[in-house]
């Protein structure tokens, strides 16, 4: 009887490991998501302080491809019609 108990106990303790580990992976995959994330708030902020046309010709980029996937959602309902 104390054996089985012994072994419900090393089960429970590998549960127990198993979870935190799993726990501590999830958490340093969101830190280094994070920590990216801020990288790359980092360096938009740089280069727009070092050319404040960038921010500009960023907009005309943006505006350009949503005209272009407008026209292209376009094309695939006419193309989907026929």
């Amino acid at each position: 009887m104390a054996e089985s108990e012994f072994q419900q106990g090393n089960n429970d303790d590998g549960k127990t490991r198993e979870n935190f580990k799993k726990s501590t992976e999830e958490l340093l995959e969101k830190m280094e998501n994070l920590t990216v994330w801020a990288t790359q708030i980092v360096y938009d902020c740089t280069a727009i302080r070092t050319n404040p046309a960038l921010t500009t010709t960023m907009q005309h980029l943006e505006d350009a491809f949503l005209r272009c996937k407008e026209h292209m959602e376009k094309k695939r309902q006419e193309v989907l019609m026929e």
